[in-house]
């Protein structure tokens, strides 16, 4: 290793080690152990411009063992990317943006949120597919304007988790050949070594799933590294694995090789045996030599040649294909033409009976003519959730200008490529599976939100209404856990307008994901319904009278019970209203004085209906209404007779808003 490469390596563990030891709670082991990996691929490899850190065309490095976070933020202050000493020094403080785990927008240069072991590995591969698809619209002969690589930095504890194995066994089937993992297998857990639970060989299982595999047995030869990453990016075919033997806590006398190197500071008289044993200087704290910083600012101005070369690429792209470079820019706008909203198909359907998965099919195939960049699929459902683009070909190995990705059984995996799609940028998203199903997919979910991502869930047979399935597909609890997700939309919509209007809501949302919880059975199409679904909650029926003597509030499938409802109890002389509430928290959201409209505060006697768990509705039916819902498991029987024995019925609303109004 040269000189000035192992003062970098060092710079980077000491930096890492200080910022734990001054916070007094952090893990320093993999930083010190992973140093040399990391700089070898930053140094001589990862392309990217700190200077203009979300150039579309640069390489990803996702660090998946994300509580190695002061791994990826030495490196990020080393290269220039705004991220200060002081910010080094405030790590894991409130207010800095030196988090305890990356987080995606909060510090410049990281690229997804990890710390939930597996994730970001789920992310890269989703990354990796952007990068193919989108190569495969754009790219012409002699204009490569998508040309980069996909690194993840994963750890044995990512290699446990099932989405991993779940995400890689996809990413071999689909040959992401510009996918790089970088296995930091230092036999550390914890609780100690991996030979307490995990003992299989990672290298075979990969190899079976179609990945190349690699082996690097000294995790600190910068040239060993460098020739197994060459041999990587040679690789056409496959994602490639290198399986890197490093020693967690590097350098340190008494904790090196040792799991209390992992996740705890090492001590101050550790610090500085350590740094001793290094050859690094006791103080100052924070050291960075000369000479690093400006080593890594010569590597800045070749990187910046680097954007530059591609920023003319593109121009002459343009030139050559205007029409292709406008579809470019268009793509990553993340806008939605007008014209889209005011499609007669959208709002004018068919008076026949439909289920709504059924009617987000058909409004799916519309809105792929205005949106070309729709990506996503199902896990091995497209025939029962209706998701398939019709005018597009499959995304696979052999055809990567496809649209519809076969997930396969692998909920988990898909919500985490999702979220690595959308994190890519240029292309919207979505994934669906049955409602029940998404409990295996809920970290993702719970990450996108957390980053603001715009991706749509598509939930399907949203109720006990599925019927002879039973308990185990029919979902209780799950709105009420969707809905508890920060900054998730849920929307479940009635019939054709509402599920126009919940595709729509989903499209136009830049800072977050939305879910639309669809039924399995048939429903009518509502007198009402309309566009102002897009506000969340609204009107559909008043009350002939001055003020409504009760409001009738229900979401999705029930809404055409609460109509039925006030139908039969305004023949007894009483004045309803009907709201539709298909997205509480968009309806939360809107000003006071619409909210009022809808609600009228005074109008306090409120039922809400939802075949769901009745927890939530608080801030909707205020202190003196009521919910009826479902708060046990379902049973297998036919959807109708499920809905009847659990008192989803009109019966039961009528006879709930009588005992209210007759008090």
């Amino acid at each position: 290793m040269k000189n000035i490469d192992q003062l970098a390596v060092n710079t980077i563990r000491f930096l890492a080690v200080d910022a734990v030891e001054k916070a007094n709670s952090g893990h320093p082991g993999l930083p010190m152990g992973g140093a040399a990996m990391a700089y070898t691929l930053w140094s001589r490899f990862l392309k990217h411009c700190p200077d203009c850190p979300d150039w579309k065309d640069r390489d990803r490095f996702v660090l998946s063992a994300g509580h190695g976070s002061m791994l990826i933020y030495a490196l990020l202050h080393l290269y220039g990317y705004g991220l200060s000493l002081e910010e080094l020094q405030d790590f894991r403080q409130w207010g800095s943006r030196t988090p305890g785990h990356p987080e995606y927008r909060h510090t410049p240069g990281v690229e997804t949120t990890t710390g939930p072991l597996g994730q970001g590995f789920a992310n890269a591969v989703g990354m990796a597919i952007a990068e193919k698809r989108l190569a495969a619209e754009f790219n012409r002969p002699g204009f490569a304007i998508v040309d980069h690589y996909t690194y993840v930095y994963a750890g044995d504890g990512c290699m446990m988790e099932g989405i991993t194995s779940e995400a890689a066994s996809l990413a071999g089937h689909l040959g992401l050949c510009k996918l790089i993992c970088l296995y930091d297998d230092n036999q550390i857990t914890i609780d100690g070594g991996t030979e307490l639970a995990f003992t299989e060989d990672v290298g075979k299982r990969f190899e079976a799933y179609g990945w190349q595999v690699m082996k690097v047995n000294e995790g600190n030869n910068p040239e060993t590294l460098e020739k197994a990453i060459s041999v990587a990016k040679q690789n056409q075919e496959q994602p490639s694995l290198i399986m890197v033997r490093t020693s967690i806590g590097y350098g340190s006398p008494n904790k090196q090789g040792s799991s209390e190197a992992h996740g705890a500071p090492l001590g101050a008289d550790e610090v500085l045996l350590t740094k001793n044993n290094l050859g690094w200087p006791a103080e100052p704290e924070f050291y960075v030599p000369d000479e690093v910083y400006a080593h890594l600012a010569d590597q800045r101005k070749q990187l910046k040649a680097v954007k530059e070369k591609w920023d003319e690429l593109l121009d002459a792209y343009g030139r050559e294909y205007p029409d292709l470079l406008k579809s470019w820019h268009e793509w990553h706008s993340g806008e939605v033409s007008p014209a889209l909203t005011e499609d007669n198909r959208l709002w004018d359907f068919s008076e026949k009976a439909a289920a709504t998965r059924s009617l987000s099919g058909e409004i799916m195939q519309v809105l792929f003519e205005y949106l070309p960049n729709l990506i996503g699929g199902s896990a091995d459902l497209n025939a029962s959730t209706k998701t398939r683009i019709k005018n597009s070909p499959d995304f696979q190995k052999d055809n990567p200008a496809g649209s519809n990705i076969h997930f396969g059984v692998r909920e988990h995996a898909m919500g985490g490529i999702l979220s690595g799609l959308a994190l890519h940028g240029g292309l919207r998203p979505f994934g669906s599976t049955f409602l029940v199903f998404f409990d295996y997919m809920k970290p993702a979910v719970r990450l996108a939100a957390m980053m603001g991502l715009p991706v749509t869930y598509v939930y399907t047979h949203d109720s006990v209404a599925v019927g002879e399935d039973g308990p185990t597909h029919q979902p209780i609890e799950q709105l009420a856990n969707l809905r508890s997700i920060p900054n998730l939309h849920l929307l479940r919509p009635a019939d054709g307008r509402e599920t126009a209007a919940a595709w729509l809501h989903a499209v136009q949302r830049r800072c977050g994901p939305s879910a639309l919880i669809l039924s399995r059975q048939n429903l009518p199409q509502l007198p009402g319904t309309s566009k102002e679904a897009l506000k969340g909650g609204y009107i559909v029926s008043r009350e002939k009278a001055d003020q409504p003597d009760i409001i009738l509030i229900a979401t999705g499938s029930e809404l055409q019970l609460a109509l039925e409802a006030q139908q039969k109890l305004q023949e007894q002389g009483y004045a309803l209203r009907v709201v539709s509430m298909i997205c509480r928290e968009l309806f939360l959201v809107q000003d006071k004085a619409y909210r009022d409209s809808v609600l009228p505060p005074k109008a306090d006697k409120r039922i809400l209906i939802e075949a769901a768990l009745p927890i939530g509705w608080e801030a909707i039916i205020g202190p003196h209404g009521v919910v009826i819902g479902i708060e046990r498991f379902g049973a297998s029987a036919p959807g109708d007779v499920a809905l009847k024995e659990m008192g989803i019925t009109t019966d039961t609303l009528v006879e709930k808003a009588l005992e209210i109004l007759e008090k």
